[in-house]
Formats: C-alpha cells, structure tokens, sequence
C-alpha cells in the first residue's frame, strides 16, 4: 500500500493544493473591514482555484493504480526522521475532490454571515488547508499536525459565528478531539522509537512503520490508542455525544463541513493507520468495535426520531449513516469495505446538502423546530423539491447516490455476521421512517403560521449552490463506478497488508 521507494512525480501540485486556501486565509486581513463583498469574492476565488486544481489532478490520476501518485518529499525535523511526504491514492483523491467542492460551496452559501467576515471567511479556508494536508500526509508526524491545525479554525467558526451556546459546544468539541489525539501522539512517538530500535534510524515514514514488528500486546494497546482518536472524530457510539452540540451551535457552513468532511476523518485514519499498522489488534477488538457500529445505527436512527430540531435530528442521522461506514470496515470483505467508503462520499453530499437546506430555513424564519413549520410546498415549492430529493438520497432510494453504498455495506456484513447484518438493516427501515416523517411534518400539511407565509422561495444564488449536489445524488446513484473505481485499489490492499502480516 505504502511504496518503499517513493515515485516522484508532478512535484508541487499536491503542496500546491494545499497551500491555495492557506494564502487565500492570509489574504483576507489585508481585505478592507467594509469591503464584505470582495471579501466573498475572493474567498471564492482562492476556494474555486482550489476546486479546479483538485479537479486537475483527477484528470492526470491513474484510476486503479494500486501506487501512490504525486508524491512529493522534503525535509521537516530530520533529526528525528519527520519529512514531509505527501501523495494520493484512489481514497485521498476522492476525499480531496469532496473538501474542495464543499468548502466552495459553503463560502458561496455565506451570504447570511455578516459578524466579521474576513475572519469567517479566513477560517474556511484555513480550515480547507488542514483537511487538504490530513489527506494527503504519507509521513505520521505531518498528518498529525494537519489533524491538529483543523481543530484551530472549527473551534473559532463554532465558538464565535456559533448559536447561543456556542462557547460550551466549542470546548466540547475540542476537549474531545484533544484527548483522543494526545492518544493517538503518544502512540506515534512509541512506534517511531520502534523504528529506530529495529532500523537503527527514527523515522515517521508510514511505508517504514509497516514494515516494523510488534508483539501482539503493543499492538493492542497501540491500536486502541490510534482506534480512540478515530472513533472519536467519526464520532462511534458511545463517543458521539460532542456531536449532535456542535452541528446545533455551528454556523450552517460549519455543520457542512464537519457532516461532510470532518466526520470522514475518523473512517479515513482507521483505513490508513490503524488497521494496516496494526491487524492483530484490530483482529483482537473487532467483535467490540462492529458491535459498537451496529448500535450507533439503530440508536443513532431513534435519537433522531425523537427530536424537535431538524438540525439535531440530521446530527442524529449522521450517527447512523456513520455506523454503516463502521459496520463496513468491520465487515472486512470487499463488498463491505468499498460500500463504507463510498459511504463517506454520499453522506457528505446528502446531509452536506441537508444541512444547507437547513440553513435556508434558519436564515428566513431563525428558528429550525419542525413544529414551527408545516404546509411549506405550498409556499415554497423549490425549496419543497430540493428538499425531497435529498431527503430520499439520504435514505437510500434506488437510483439516488444513497442506495448503492448502504447495499454493498448490509451485503457485505451480512457475509461477515447475519445478525448484525439484519440488525443494520433496521437503521434503512428507522431512517426512511425518521426522514419520511420530517419531511412531511415540515412540507405538507396546513400552512397554518402568519411567519410561514412570508417565506421566499431560494434565490439564484442558492440554486448555484444545490446544483453540483443534486447532479452529484444522480450521478453518483447512477454511475457509482465513478468512485468504486478509484476506491477499488484501497479496498484490495488493506485487505491484502492484513492478510500478509
């Protein structure tokens, strides 16, 4: 999976990438304060250039290379054996193309945001740039720090542009991260030891760590370490409850970009670090963890049953979704693992969009209890519509991007474990009611309250934001192979390194 001798090629794009927003983020103090427009302007050129060299490097990729590609290295702290190495494969790709296009679309969504919009605007894209980095960090060291810089921007978009409790859920947030990353440090410095005890030479290198030896206890207790911090950031159960607090006090481009991006980092380091590093410990904790994935499905889907806040029911929703990734990893088959990943893709554009939608109401009537609502298509049928397309692509009908995903996840657990399989198949059936019963108590019904009259419809602008979504539900539910294939390659070799140690 890792190469041991690194393949240079197109040196700087991926660097490139990742440093676009950065500067962009820089720029923005030398915006002047009154100038909220070319503030929104140009956060969106720095986000749309970073979106076309995204798409760039896709168009020069190498669909099912089982290599990395566009790998670059430079010297960081040689002394302890840190570079900076930075490649893609089929999963980094995928996850590059979702965080640039999303985080286009929220600066282009941000025109409810007034409270200081440089800094808004600078955090988005600072924040672009540490999830830029998570995904493309071959070497630990620097995938650790890229892990950390997120933290730093989220706490402040949710701290500051956040709602009325804004503070505590921003603490929250972080405190949960922090302990799972200390974790996860203090695993890294064991391991990198190891390195120089095996090797003669300390290094952060993950092609270098793969091929280091560990006796079956460190590699339990190494893979819990590594395991915590992942679970919390998907977030699994019992972990999650930092979750639902945050997206409720985020800002709508905040919960975007922690449902579809942020989310998927926990499911990301599981597939690159923790597993492939160390199998025998994922062997031994396997029966907790798939556990784990089946009860976040099936409580994740009757919490979100029971709330009054649309917001909160869609956090609740995101613990299932995130359950079916969980379970499919646990799976451990071809078909399960393919359908968690290209879960991570769907989630972020269903409840990405979800959340959008969201904030189109909040932002009209300021307030997100469905009991305010009813009676909506009459007056907005647009917004009726979009609604009903996303709704029904986040609970998997046929043809939508939804469908695919969840199938190859309850085929392949069902291969794995038939009774978790079948239990997983409850949260579809939890979802669709959950889902099926917001919608309706949002949409139909009598348009009985004064306020509800006076909605508008979206404007054009917001229809350029739900645009590439809606092509992405359609797209990727008719053509999944789109990402399958990209997906492929990762799939086989984490199957294969497990297999082989």
């Amino acid at each position: 999976m890792y190469p041991t001798s690194l393949d240079y090629t197109n040196p700087g794009l991926l660097t490139m990438l990742m440093l676009l927003p950065f500067f962009g983020a820089c720029c923005m103090f030398f915006v002047p304060v009154k100038e909220e427009r070319f503030a929104r302007l140009f956060a969106s050129i720095f986000a749309f250039s970073s979106l076309l060299l995204s798409c760039l490097i896709a168009s020069d990729y190498t669909i099912k290379s089982s290599g990395y590609q566009f790998v670059e290295k430079l010297p960081f702290i040689t002394n302890i054996g840190a570079d900076y190495v930075v490649g893609i494969d089929g999963l980094s790709l995928v996850m590059l193309l979702l965080t640039t296009a999303i985080c286009f679309l929220v600066i282009l969504a941000s025109s409810s945001v007034h409270k200081n919009i440089r800094s808004y605007l600078g955090c988005i894209l600072f924040l672009e740039t540490g999830m830029i980095g998570t995904f493309i960090a071959l070497d630990a060291l620097t995938f650790y720090v890229f892990w950390e810089i997120m933290l730093v921007p989220m706490y402040f978009i949710i701290g500051v542009w956040g709602g009325e409790r804004r503070v505590y859920a921003a603490i929250k947030f972080v405190l949960y991260t922090a302990i799972g990353s200390i974790l996860m440090l203090v695993a890294m410095v064991y391991v990198a030891y190891q390195s120089q005890l095996q090797f003669g030479q300390m290094t952060f290198y993950l092609g270098d760590w793969l091929r280091l030896s560990f006796s079956p206890t460190e590699q339990l207790y190494l893979f819990i370490a590594f395991a915590l911090a992942f679970a919390i950031k998907i977030p699994v159960f019992p972990f999650h409850t930092w979750l639902p607090d945050a997206h409720v006090e985020a800002p709508t481009g905040g919960s975007v970009i922690l449902a579809a991006v942020m989310l998927k980092m926990g499911v990301y380091g599981l597939v690159r670090y923790a597993i492939p590093l160390f199998p025998e410990g994922f062997t031994y904790c396997l029966p907790v963890i798939f556990l784990l994935g089946v009860v976040g499905i099936v409580l994740g889907a009757l919490f979100a049953w029971v709330q009054t806040d649309i917001k909160k029911l869609i956090a609740y929703s995101s613990v299932s979704h995130l359950g079916f990734c969980v379970v499919g990893l646990c799976a451990f088959n071809f078909d399960g693992i393919q359908g968690a990943l290209l879960q991570l893709v769907n989630h972020g554009v269903s409840t990405g969009a979800l959340f959008l939608l969201v904030g189109v109401l909040y932002d009209r009537r300021h307030t997100r209890l469905i009991s305010d609502y009813g009676g909506l298509a009459k007056k907005v049928p647009h917004f009726a519509t979009l609604f009903l397309i996303f709704t029904l692509s986040s609970i998997g009908l046929p043809l939508t991007n939804g469908f695919i995903g969840e199938f190859m996840v309850l085929a392949g657990s069902y291969q794995a474990d038939k009774v978790y399989g079948l239990i997983a198949v409850s949260g579809v059936v939890l979802g669709a009611l959950y889902m099926l019963s917001l919608y309706r108590r949002v949409v139909f019904g009598e348009l009985d309250q004064a306020k509800n009259g006076e909605l508008t419809d979206i404007t054009f602008t917001e229809r350029l934001v739900f645009a590439p979504l809606l092509v992405a539900v359609f797209a990727l539910g008719l053509f999944p192979t789109l990402v399958l294939d990209l997906l492929e390659p990762t799939s086989r070799n984490l199957i294969s390194e497990v297999g082989q140690r």
